[in-house]
């Protein structure tokens, strides 16, 4: 319950922080920046060196990619049935793919799943599923339908290669097995418990709960999507390989959590339907709470 708290208050006090002028918007980028440069891969060296390599482990990124790689079609047949404009369609290919398998995940994970050692299934579903495609994927999908970009093999594998958190994952892959000097652990542990609260302030900041009425209709197409028939996907996924396990627990509820926020800046800034595109993030957000608990309760 504490952690649904935590991500209620935060969310909220991102939001007040904006509505009352005491931090802008853009101040998300700075939250997010720390997140992504020192949070989160303290908690990527924390946790992958106690990883124990098997099967179950590559789970997580074989239902991620799945998930991802059926939505993706199924926004395409979608938008050309209603007619979505190529800015629409663009920014849909974005923020209805791409999950928030990180922020958001881990603390309601953290509820759901608690006492369970659920965390190495996040991380492989972040940084082997939800990472790469936002790299690879994103910046194709960005390109594409800005053509503002031209995809070269080099500007991908750039990107790929210099996120802190995949420069971290590298890292901890040569350090399983390995203990760190307890100094080390706890300035790790330390930097690690920052991870959710800064990221839920940053969303918070981005929140755009405004919906005019032309906006409706993708709107919905990208939630049902995302918080609906992803997961279903998923379930399906684990039934048709006889997965029944902590690993496709954890990628189920990762399947719908609610759209990656930075997918939603990244379609903002490269002018994919700014609007719509905060819009789905931030009621995605708000809406995932009940979806997940309900797809939580049946799995279990």
């Amino acid at each position: 319950m504490e952690n649904i708290v935590l991500i209620l208050v935060a969310l909220f006090l991102g939001y007040i922080l904006n509505r009352f002028g005491i931090m802008q918007r853009d101040g998300s980028v700075a939250l997010n920046q720390f997140v992504l440069y020192v949070s989160y891969p303290a908690i990527v060296l924390l946790q992958i060196p106690k990883m124990h390599f098997s099967l179950d482990l590559m789970i997580p990124a074989i239902i991620a990619w799945i998930v991802m790689t059926l939505s993706a079609f199924l926004i395409l047949f979608l938008s050309k049935i209603f007619n979505f404009s190529k800015e629409i369609t663009g920014a849909l290919m974005l923020v209805a793919v791409l999950t928030n398998s990180s922020f958001l995940g881990i603390p309601l994970l953290q509820t759901y799943l608690a006492g369970q050692e659920f965390m190495p299934y996040i991380l492989v579903y972040d940084q082997l599923g939800t990472f790469l495609a936002f790299a690879i994927y994103g910046t194709f999908i960005v390109s594409l339908y800005t053509s503002k970009a031209r995809i070269t093999f080099k500007l991908i594998t750039f990107k790929v290669l210099t996120f802190p958190p995949f420069l971290c994952l590298i890292i901890a892959l040569f350090l399983v097995g390995v203990e760190f000097h307890p100094a080390i652990t706890k300035v790790l542990e330390i930097f690690a418990i920052t991870t959710v609260p800064l990221a839920l302030v940053a969303a918070g900041l981005q929140l755009q709960l405004k919906l005019p009425r032309e906006d409706i209709k993708p709107f919905s197409v990208a939630l049902v999507i995302k918080l609906i028939i992803a997961p279903l996907i998923a379930i399906v996924i684990c039934k048709i390989f006889g997965w029944n396990n902590l690993a496709s627990t954890v990628s189920i509820l990762e399947a719908g959590m609610a759209p990656m926020i930075t997918a939603g800046a990244i379609a903002a800034m490269a002018g994919l339907a700014p609007r719509l595109s905060s819009a789905i993030v931030g009621y995605g957000i708000i809406i995932s709470f009940a979806t997940t608990y309900i797809f939580n309760i049946l799995i279990m």
